[in-house]
Order: C-alpha cells, then sequence, then structure tokens
C-alpha cells in the first residue's frame, strides 16, 4: 500500500503552482515549506504563512475557475513507480495506492493505468491520515489482514506512527523533505520496518524479510 505525495508522485508542481498563483518566488514557499516540515506542521501551514487568512478551500475553487486546477501526469512521477509497482505485481502481490489526496488527484492517478489494483484518496472516504480510520479503509482496500500490508510513505507522523499503531508493517521512503529530514529520527527508525531510497528495493525486501523469513510469515 503506497501513499501518493512524495511517494509515488513528485511534489514539484503542487507547490510551484501555489507559489504562481500567490504571486511569491518559487523559492520562498519553497523554503517556507522546509521550515513547517522542520517544526513539525502540516505543510498547508506554509500556505498560510505566505497569505495570512487564507481560504485555502476558496482558492482552490477560484484556481479550478481559471484553469489552473489539479494538474498530474506522467512527468510528476517518480522514475521507479511504474517498474516498482509491475515488479511487485508480478511477484503475486496486490499492490495498492491510498493518500491524502482529493478526489480528482485520484481520478488523475486512475487515468494513468498504473499498475496498481486499486487507488483511493482521503476525500474519496471522507477521513484522512494521520486519522486511525483511513487505515481502516486501508485495510478493507487491501482485502488482507493488516499485519500482512505494508505501508509506504514518506511522512513519519501521517504514515510510520499511525500505520503502526493500527497493526501494518511500515516502510519509510527516503523522498521529499519529511522523508528525507525525519528518516534518521529514532522514533521513525524504532517504528519503520524499513527505510529505503526507492521502490525498486522493495521486491528483494519482501521477498527476503526483516529477518530473513518470508514477509508476513
Amino acid at each position: 500500500m503506497f501513499d501518493i505525495g512524495e511517494t509515488l508522485v513528485r511534489d514539484d508542481r503542487h507547490w510551484g503552482s501555489w507559489a504562481d498563483w500567490l504571486g511569491i518566488p518559487r523559492h520562498t514557499l519553497s523554503a517556507m515549506v522546509g521550515a513547517v516540515t522542520a517544526l513539525g506542521m502540516d505543510n498547508a501551514e506554509a500556505l498560510r504563512l505566505a497569505r495570512p487568512g487564507i481560504d485555502l478551500n476558496a482558492e482552490r475553487r477560484a484556481r479550478e475557475a481559471a484553469g489552473q486546477g489539479e494538474h498530474l501526469d506522467e512527468s510528476d512521477l517518480y522514475a521507479d513507480v511504474r517498474p516498482g509497482l509491475l515488479a511487485l505485481r508480478e511477484m503475486g502481490l496486490r499492490v495498492c495506492v491510498a493518500g491524502n489526496q482529493t478526489k480528482r488527484a485520484g481520478d488523475l492517478l486512475r487515468a494513468m493505468d498504473l499498475p496498481a489494483d486499486a487507488i483511493a484518496t482521503s476525500q474519496e472516504w471522507g477521513v484522512a491520515k494521520p486519522e486511525l480510520g483511513f487505515f481502516e479503509q486501508v485495510v478493507r482496500l487491501a482485502d488482507t489482514p493488516a499485519d500482512e500490508i505494508l505501508y509506504v510513505g514518506d511522512h513519519p507522523a501521517n504514515d510510520i506512527a499511525p500505520a503502526r499503531t493500527f497493526g501494518l508493517r511500515a516502510c519509510l521512503i527516503r523522498r521529499g523533505p519529511w522523508g528525507h529530514l525525519w528518516s534518521d529520527d529514532p522514533a521513525v527508525r524504532a517504528a519503520a520496518d524499513w527505510r529505503i531510497d526507492s521502490i525498486a528495493e522493495l521486491p528483494a525486501l519482501l521477498a527476503r524479510g526483516r529477518n530473513g523469513s518470508a514477509f508476513g510469515a
């Protein structure tokens, strides 16, 4: 089970388009995202710092109306996504995608015909990470016992910790500001079954298992 932002999809377009919409330099907003990450805050706080009092939902609607709404295409995927997901499916594993994204993001991802068995988003489910209700939905989507699901994501607080709390296994991928900044944090090291730099590492890890046994054994 894969997270979306900074796990499968690069966030460059997302933050760059917000900077352009707000009329601030892209570097400025990028630095602010890094700052709120270091403080352990939600990334949306970068937008609120850039424009105090901003109504994010109203701004999203305005962007859609102006033809500058959410967009994803092949160029937004990390290079290892298609071959990595395909290799996992060829092992006979069920491969799913679920993250804190809009319904539109889900529609865009499904239209890309990724090698995944199912794709869902928090807006479609009506519950977002780190709420445990999100991981209840993950287990339903996986149609597999919780302890046989590996959740792969970049965010310690949204992905790794709640996944483990709900009884899933967890893998931190060192991508984006969260994955890089927090990958060596002692709590993350203790909670994550694995820490990886690429999805391409997963087939061998899952075949071998954390302690030399098959995953799920």
